[in-house]
């Protein structure tokens, strides 16, 4: 006997989920970065985050590996040195993988920007060797040590 799709798919697909980003920490990058992290799938190695950097703030030269990355910009400005365009609140952003760059945040704000992103981040010097690779893995690391040394609740954002 044969059942319809919508029962089918009801026995197999995932919960929905909604997560409240206030109830997640900025997690500290560098001195002038965060990351408020939203989601981790770690089937396919994405995660999405909010990222905010202080005007003037800079994260290091990377190459991003193993998939794209789509950005929409909140708040504040950003560009990456290598680019001619700037991201200013609404802006759309398309990286393919293997785009190398340096991201800086300029003007008087403070930027905030969805980041959803693919594969690994690959910190490079200026020989193009590898200083730092982060990946969903990582980064769902940083997120809950730095939650349980501040004595924070862990959402829980595998899915």
């Amino acid at each position: 006997m044969s059942i319809d799709i919508n029962t089918f798919t009801d026995q197999f697909q995932l919960d929905d989920q909604a997560i409240n980003s206030n109830e997640i920490p900025w997690i500290p990058q560098t001195e002038r970065s965060w990351f408020k992290p939203l989601r981790f799938d770690l089937t396919t190695g994405s995660w999405i985050n909010l990222l905010k950097v202080k005007p003037g703030g800079i994260v290091n030269r990377h190459r991003h590996t193993g998939g794209k990355v789509i950005a929409y910009t909140l708040q504040g400005q950003w560009r990456y040195l290598e680019r001619e365009w700037v991201a200013k609140p609404g802006t759309f952003v398309f990286e393919p993988p293997g785009d190398i760059h340096t991201l800086t945040v300029d003007g008087e704000e403070d930027m905030i920007t969805l980041f959803i992103l693919e594969g690994s981040l690959q910190y490079l010097n200026d020989d193009d060797e590898i200083i730092l690779q982060e990946d969903v893995f990582s980064k769902m690391k940083r997120y809950i040590d730095y939650c349980e040394e501040n004595n924070i609740p862990v959402v829980d954002l595998k899915f």
